[in-house]
């Protein structure tokens, strides 16, 4: 019923920057929330960001200050800017919209691979 699609992940250099993609098959503003996870291997799925309905954002202390979440309605598309990219950042990254109403529920889209190394 609803697709997340996720694109721009890549390999970059450590201190580098890249902008992941999530374009939604429907309003973005139908969602309680929209956010990124993240997942390396053997390790738990994390949040590393997140933008609820009203523009207001929180972020994992491991990324506070070199990422920055956003959306652009009108393209029914959420961005991650990630900049100063660290080796510990490699990871599949997933995006994740959020509904309340009529009943709680999360949808997922594929993930994009992340790679940081020199």
């Amino acid at each position: 019923q609803v697709q997340l699609v996720e694109s721009g992940g890549g390999l970059v250099q450590p201190g580098g920057s890249l902008r992941l993609s999530c374009a939604a098959s429907r309003s973005i503003r139908s969602f309680n929330a929209m956010g990124w996870y993240r997942q390396a291997p053997g390790k738990e799925r994390e949040l590393v960001a997140v933008l609820d309905s009203g523009g207001s954002t929180n972020y994992a202390d491991s990324v506070k200050g070199r990422f920055t979440i956003s959306r652009d309605s009108a393209k029914n598309t959420v961005y991650l800017q990630m900049n100063n990219l660290k080796s510990e950042d490699t990871a599949v990254y997933y995006c994740l919209a959020s509904v309340v109403l009529p009943v709680r529920a999360n949808y997922w889209g594929q993930g994009t691979q992340v790679t940081v190394s020199s």
